[in-house]
C-alpha cells in the first residue's frame, strides 16, 4: 500500500518565498503540528481538498482562488499560492503509480498566544474507492442548516461561503444521517431553500437545465461543480445559479452531489424516498469530470 505523503511549507503566506527555500518532505506518520496551534485547538484556518487523477491535479487555478478568499474572510495572511502549487506537485511525485488520489492542503494562524506564524502543510493519499457512490448513488435526507438564506449577508462574521477547518458541524450531521440510514445530508435554510451537503455542491437538473443554488445564501462556489456545468453546457444545457426552494425537488430529473474527491455522486433516495438514477447520465458526466485538463 502507499503511505500518504506530507508536504511541510515553511512562510507560507511570505509573498517572497521560494518553493525550493520552503518545501520540506516529512515523516507522514510523525508528528509535525503544535498541539497549541490555532487549527486545532481553534478550529482557526482554512484548507482546500484537490482530486488528483493519473498524476494530474484537477482544478488548480479554481481551488487556489478559492483558498485565497477562505483567508480573506478569516483575517488570514494570504497564502503564497505558488507554494502550495509546488507543495502539491511535490507530494505527487512522491505517491507513483496512483490513478485516484487526493490533496489536502492546510493554512493555519499559528501557535495559539503567540506570535502571528502561520502554519502551512499539505497532505496526499489513495481515494477511497467511490464506484459505489459514482454509480448507484447515495441516500440523502434533508437537514436545516439553522441559518435563513440571507445568512452570509446578515451575519458575515458567521463566515457562512468559507473552508475552514471547522467542520465539527458537517462530521455531526453526518453521523445524524447515518443514524437515519442514510449516506449524505442536504442542508436546507429555516425559510425553506435548498444549500449543499456538508462536503459537496448540490447540482440540481430540471429537463436540459442545471441549477445549483446560489452562492449569496452562502453556500460554497464548489469547484467540481463548475466542471459539472461544463458537462452540461458541452450537451447543450442550460446552466445557472439561483436560489431553489426545498419543494422544487419533487419536480427535479437529476439530482448530483459533487465533491473533488468523490466527483458526481447521483442521489437515489431523500428521506426515504427513492429517485431514478440515470446511470449513462452519470457516467457520462463522471467520465468528463476525471478528464478534465483545468
Amino acid at each position: 500500500m502507499t503511505s500518504p505523503v506530507v508536504v511541510l511549507i515553511d512562510s507560507p503566506t511570505d509573498p517572497d518565498a521560494a518553493p525550493a527555500d520552503s518545501l520540506r518532505l516529512v515523516d507522514a506518520r510523525a508528528p509535525h503540528i503544535d498541539v497549541m496551534d490555532l487549527g486545532i485547538t481553534r478550529g482557526d484556518g482554512i484548507f482546500e481538498t484537490v482530486g488528483i487523477i493519473d498524476g494530474r491535479v484537477q482544478s488548480v487555478d479554481e481551488h487556489l482562488r478559492r483558498f485565497a478568499r477562505s483567508a480573506a474572510l478569516l483575517e488570514l495572511p494570504a497564502p503564497n499560492p505558488e507554494l502550495f502549487r509546488a507543495a502539491v506537485e511535490l507530494g505527487i511525485a512522491h505517491l507513483p503509480g496512483v490513478g485516484d488520489a487526493f490533496c489536502k492542503y492546510v493554512l493555519t494562524r499559528g501557535r495559539e498566544g503567540g506570535p502571528l506564524d502561520p502554519t502551512g502543510y499539505a497532505y496526499l493519499d489513495v481515494n477511497p474507492d467511490w464506484t459505489r457512490e459514482r454509480t448507484i448513488g447515495i441516500s440523502v435526507v434533508l437537514l436545516s442548516r439553522g441559518y435563513q438564506l440571507d445568512v452570509q449577508t446578515a451575519a458575515p462574521w458567521l463566515l457562512q461561503g468559507a473552508k475552514t477547518l471547522s467542520y465539527a458541524v458537517n462530521r455531526a450531521v453526518l453521523r445524524e444521517a447515518g443514524r437515519r440510514n442514510a449516506d449524505d445530508v442536504i442542508f436546507t435554510t429555516t425559510d425553506g431553500y435548498l444549500l449543499e451537503g456538508p462536503t459537496s455542491s448540490l447540482v440540481l437538473r430540471f429537463g436540459d437545465e442545471l441549477v445549483t443554488p446560489a452562492q449569496s445564501g452562502g453556500v460554497l462556489h464548489g469547484t467540481t461543480q463548475i466542471g459539472t456545468f461544463e458537462w452540461g453546457s458541452g450537451r447543450g444545457m442550460r446552466t445557472g445559479y439561483r436560489h431553489v426552494r426545498v419543494e422544487e425537488l419533487d419536480h427535479a430529473d437529476a439530482l448530483w452531489l459533487t465533491s473533488s474527491q468523490r466527483l458526481a455522486a447521483p442521489v437515489n433516495a431523500i428521506d426515504g424516498r427513492a429517485l431514478a438514477v440515470d446511470a449513462d447520465e452519470t457516467a457520462s458526466l463522471n467520465a468528463y469530470l476525471r478528464g478534465r485538463q483545468l
